[in-house]
This record gives structure tokens, sequence and C-alpha cells, in this order.
């Protein structure tokens, strides 16, 4: 049957000798210590634990746990662990203010070109130069405004004004509302993500949050690790670190080779059991969510707080292998790469349109104030013939002064202000009606792109059905059942058979749990074809408890994990009279051809 690959934890008798230093809160590690550990990999990594903790097992009591029973899931404990360890949760970058939403808003160019035309719009019409003529200096009436037209002339700039504080607050509202519902979502969506561990002896499903260091945990096929952890005991395990390391090769891990297990990356083939020594802000995905700004803000905060503390050591978040200094020198780094928020099609066009417009605006307000000047000094200095006289020069500039005023009244009118209201209301609406529709629209600009598309591709299962599947027909001792056979029409041979197959031959994380209300289907806890499989030995009247408490997993002799090149999951056992058993489940085109 091959060699042995169901790999577990060796006992050194260097670790029962070992003494055993107390820490904080009476545990044998510090954080500092654990989180150096998770720094090591390979060999390097195994020679480490060996060599202050003597093997895994060592590792288990430093930290107060069973590597079979897990944690006692008693609350003071758990409190104690996340006090001294911290929490597997990585705090969010901070959401932006109204206030800085109100200011982004403003950055518009559209805005910016209202705000200039309204600024110099209210500032003219409050300019009142003394309008007294003479003889000498002539009566042009070029310009001249009647005085009730010169009283209302700061209303076309009080218009423009409101109009632009209506669309900031709008636009900033409407963001601030979605990032807070979103933030919402997000937090109720993580509060739903469990994962397997053992306490008390028992598996139970927690919030990944809920995670503390000392938890023994269940890994399998398809799991997302949520914490950083070192291996107990495992069959064929394979890990994709390339969201970490960026190399695509699956690496296999073993408690007698590489036991180091690191939180964010994918279980790719086989099972095991591993103790969390690392979680949150902690583990080697927090620290790099920490140096990519993820809590940046509060990081510097520390930085500041631990310099000015004498002689005391900061748990800061730090590259590995590298110094402070650098790590400031990367978030600065950062933060000055960070793009600046791209525009939609739409936003885009409408931009560029507001710029012609207001170019245009522009040349029309200078061929107008052009025109007014030519016209003035032809008929005063030309038709009337008169000179310019020194006390004339403030009646002149009078004029002049009127006939820009007469070219910034047609830039303003040019400027389509309306514009950018009309879109940012009619944006909000259809954003309002979605919600109405439980769909919702983080920013404004998604619903351009979502007019956009043609098609929507979706996965079936899970995602356009209930992901609960069934056993509806079955082919059981050369004969086609169309539904659930009765216990009778079976052998009691075919029907041990069958119990033992499923039972043994499917992950033992997965498993049927009574309903949670009355009349509800029971609960189905992990891969869903196994589940159904399950549900296919309860409705047989058997049960696979007791078959899994008689073989427990680490007594199975091989596993060979489902994968989607092999397409079949495989367990081999030893038999009462010394020889070896296989369970093999898959798809059919594979297992009949062997």
């Amino acid at each position: 049957m091959g060699d042995v690959a169901n790999s577990s934890i060796e006992f050194h008798p260097k670790a029962q000798q070992q003494r055993e230093a107390p820490h904080a809160g009476g545990f044998g590690c510090t954080l500092a210590e654990l989180r150096s550990l998770m720094e090591l990999r390979g060999a390097e990594a195994l020679q480490k634990v060996q060599e202050a903790y003597g093997d895994v097992g060592g590792l288990c009591r430093r930290l107060k746990t069973s590597p079979t029973e897990g944690l006692a899931d008693n609350p003071s404990d758990l409190e104690k662990r996340r006090q001294i360890y911290g929490q597997n949760f990585i705090p969010p970058k901070q959401p932006k203010t109204f206030l800085q939403l109100v200011w982004e808003a403003l950055q518009d160019v559209t805005l910016i070109i209202l705000e200039v035309a309204a600024i110099v719009s209210l500032g003219l019409s409050f300019y009142a130069p003394p309008g007294e003529e003479s003889e000498a200096c002539g009566n042009v009436s070029a310009g001249a405004e009647d005085e009730g037209e010169a009283e209302a002339g700061w209303i076309e700039g009080a218009a423009i004004l409101l109009s632009v504080i209506c669309v900031v607050l709008v636009t900033a509202f409407n963001d601030w509302s979605k990032e807070k519902q979103f933030r919402g979502l997000q937090s109720r969506i993580e509060q739903e993500q469990k994962f397997t561990v053992i306490r008390n002896g028992q598996l139970l499903q927690v919030p990944v949050a809920a995670l503390v260091v000392g938890d023994i945990a269940q890994v399998k096929y398809g799991d997302l690790l949520p914490a950083d952890g070192v291996l107990i005991q495992g069959n064929d395990l394979k890990i994709d670190e390339s969201s970490l390391t960026g190399e695509s090769d699956h690496v296999r891990k073993s408690a007698d080779k590489d036991p180091m297990l690191l939180s964010g990356t994918h279980v790719m083939e086989g099972s095991g059991r591993m103790v969390v020594t690392a979680v949150g802000v902690n583990s080697q995905t927090g620290i790099i969510f920490t140096l990519l700004g993820a809590g940046g803000e509060e990081e510097e905060k520390k930085d500041k707080k631990a310099k000015k503390q004498d002689g005391a050591v900061a748990m800061e978040m730090q590259p590995l292998k590298s110094a402070e200094g650098g790590e400031m020198e990367e978030r600065e780094k950062k933060k000055a790469n960070v793009p600046k928020k791209e525009k939609s099609v739409l936003q885009g066009k409408l931009t560029k349109l507001a710029v012609q417009i207001g170019k245009a605006g522009l040349l029309m307000s200078a061929v107008t104030v052009i025109i007014l000047v030519v016209y003035f000094v032809i008929e005063t200095f030309v038709v009337d013939g008169r000179a310019w006289l020194a006390e004339c020069t403030p009646v002149y500039v009078q004029y002049f002064v009127k006939f820009f005023i007469i070219g910034v009244t047609v830039l303003v009118v040019a400027v389509p202000e309306g514009l950018p209201l009309a879109v940012t209301i009619s944006l909000a609406y259809s954003v309002k009606k979605m919600m109405k529709d439980n769909n919702l629209v983080r920013h404004l600009d998604a619903c351009e792109t979502m007019g956009n598309a043609t098609a929507i591709c979706s996965d079936k299962t899970g995602t356009l059905t209930t992901n609960r599947m069934t056993v509806v027909q079955s082919y059981l001792g050369d004969t086609h059942y169309k539904e659930i056979p009765a216990p009778s029409a079976l052998t009691p041979k075919i029907l041990d058979l069958l119990v033992h197959a499923i039972s043994i031959n499917s992950a033992y994380t997965t498993k049927i749990l009574p309903p949670e209300k009355e009349g509800a289907l029971p609960r189905q806890v992990g891969n869903k074809t196994e589940c159904a499989l399950l549900g296919f030995i309860l409705d047989l009247k058997q049960d696979f408890q007791p078959v899994r408490e008689q073989i427990p997993e680490d007594k199975l002799h091989k596993v060979y994990t489902f994968n989607s090149v092999r397409k079949s999951m495989s367990t081999v056992i030893r038999t009462p009279d010394g020889g070896f058993r296989l369970f093999s489940k898959g798809a059919s085109e594979i297992l009949l051809k062997k």
C-alpha cells in the first residue's frame, strides 16, 4: 500500500526534561517567541521546535493545551489568551470621516469651475464704484445697470454656491452611508465564517474571530487557514502558499519535515490537525496587512508611544528580519504610491464636457469684454473726440470694471451648475431603489458599470441553489434503487460495508447535526457531497458516529485525499486479521476504469 503518509508528532525525552519557564499568564511561551517561531520554515523550523520545546507535544504543554482534547473551553482562560496573545482579528483601515468625504467631493473639476465662478460673481456683485459723471468725461451707457439689477447681482453667485453645496453634501452623505452599510455587512459576514476546532474533546464550529492561541484546529481540503499554527498530525497535506510567498507549487506539510502552517493559505489536499500559535495582527498575514496599511495609523501611534517609554519593549508589527527604520520607509513608500480614485466613464465624460463648456464660456466672455471695451474707446475717443484726462481716470476704470462684470456674468451663465447635481441625485435615487431590493451599492459609479453589463455568469451550486445535496438513487448489490431502499432490502454484509465505506472514507469534520429549529432540516457541516452520503446512512436507519469512534482518524493507515487530478478519495484501513481494506469514492468514469 506504499509508505505510511499519516504523519504525527514524536515525543522526545528531552522535552520532558526541559525546564518550562513561566511567562505572562502562566504560559510557557511569550508572544515574541511564537512570532519568531512562525517566521521559520522547513527543517529550520522543525529544529527550532525540537530545541525549544522538544516536539509539538512540548509546545502544546507550554501553551497548556492537549493535542487530542484541545482547550477546556473555559471563558476566563480564553479571555486570558486573547489578552496575552491577541485576538484573531485584523483591524480594518479607519473609514473616512464625513468631512474627508466632503473634501473629496470638492475636488471635482466641474465643481471647482463653479466655485471659482461663484466667488468672482459674488465679489464683483458687491463692488459699487462712484458713478459720478461729468461733461468732460462724457456719458457712456455701455454696461450700465439699473439700481434694481445692481442690488440683485449677488443672487447668481449665491445660487451657484448653493448648487455646489447640495452636490457636495449629497455625494458625501451617500458615500458615508454606503461605507457604513458595507462595514456592517462585512462584520456580519466575518461573524458567519466558522472553523472546526477541538475543545473538551469535541469537534466544534466556532467563529474565526473566536480562535485563540492554543486551540487545536482541524484542517481539511478546501480550507482557508484563519491563523498560524504548527502541524500535529497530517494526511497527505498540501498547502498553496502563493498568497504569501508567490510560489505556485503546492507545499507538502508533515509533522516530521515542515510543520509550519500559515494563515491566509489554502489547503489543496489532505487533512490534519494543528495547534494555533499566532492570531490576528501577530500572524504572518496580519503582519503583511499591517505593513500594507490596514491599521497603519494605530501602529504609528503605538510607535510614538513606545519611543516615549524608556526600556519598554513594544510589541510592534515589524517586517520579517527588518529594522524599524526600514519599516517606516516602506510605509512612506506605500502611502506615496497609493493611486487616486479613478473616475468612471460617465464621470470622465461629464468632466470633459464641463471643461469644454467652461472654455467656450471663457472665450465668449473674453470676446464680450473686448467688444465692450473697443466700443467704449471708439465712441468716447474717436466719435466724441474726447481726450484722456487725469480727472476722468476713475470714471473710465468704473466702466472697465462694469465690462468685466458683464464678461464674468456670461461665463457664470455658461457653466452648467445643474449638471453634477442632476447626475448625483439621479444616481442616489437609483441606489436607494436598489437598496429596497436588498442590493447594496457601495459606490455610485457601480450603477453605471452594471448598466453596461450584458451577461451575468453565475455558479449554479451554492449560488442559484440552496447548496444542499441528497442521495436520490443508488445501485447496491446488483440492484438499481430509484429511491432510498429500506434497510431490510439490503443484506447485513452489504449494509455494514456501505456504512463503513461512507463513514470512514469521508472527512471526519463532515457531519450531520440535528436541526436548530423544530421542523427544520438537519444541518450539514462540511463537504456537501459527503454530507449527502452521510445523510444516506441516516436514511437507512444507520449511524456513522459509532464507526468513526471505533476507527478514529489517527488510526487510518493511508488516506488519498480528493484533488482535481485524482478525482477520487481513497482510505486504507487495517483489518483485524492483519490485512488491509481500501474504500474509494469519486467520479464514476474514474473508478469504473480501475
